[in-house]
């Protein structure tokens, strides 16, 4: 199934290959398109401080995306651009096995859960900027996270 999304060269994620912990989001936005790195935006570096503030390390997770390419202007990625890339995603998980995987936002939640993993939802780092309510659960959140694996 093809999305439709092209001019955007695909974040795939990054991080070691059998990560004990991976974090999904949406989709790269305009930096990560740049860059080829998953969260090095804005959400990004609030991300990396509330990681550190939790006690883990950035460099331990692997972190990726469901939608594997920035959508114009940003928008919210479609239904057809979702489906298209979680067979990519679910061989990530199959690959990376690991022991548990947060998802962070309505579309990351909608990723299928396999077998043998733990998941945690919360919500995205973007929108725990924006909303003082949302920023103290995700933050509490990922306080949980070494306790859930």
């Amino acid at each position: 199934m093809r999305c439709g999304l092209k001019g955007s060269k695909p974040v795939l994620g990054e991080g070691p290959e059998h990560a004990a912990i991976m974090l999904i989001g949406q989709n790269p936005g305009q930096e990560e398109d740049q860059q080829g790195r998953p969260f090095v935006g804005r959400s990004g570096k609030y991300l990396d401080i509330v990681i550190r503030k939790s006690g883990l390390k950035r460099e331990a997770l692997f972190i990726t995306s469901v939608v594997k390419c920035r959508t114009v202007r940003n928008r919210k990625p479609t239904k057809a651009e979702i489906q298209s890339c979680l067979p990519l995603l679910v061989e990530q998980i199959k690959q990376i096995r690991p022991r548990l995987i947060v998802l962070m936002g309505n579309v990351a939640w909608q990723t299928p859960r396999l077998d043998g993993v733990r998941y945690i939802e919360t919500y995205h780092p973007a929108a725990a900027m924006r909303f003082p309510r949302i920023r103290e659960k995700f933050e509490q959140d990922f306080k949980h996270i070494k306790d859930a694996l």
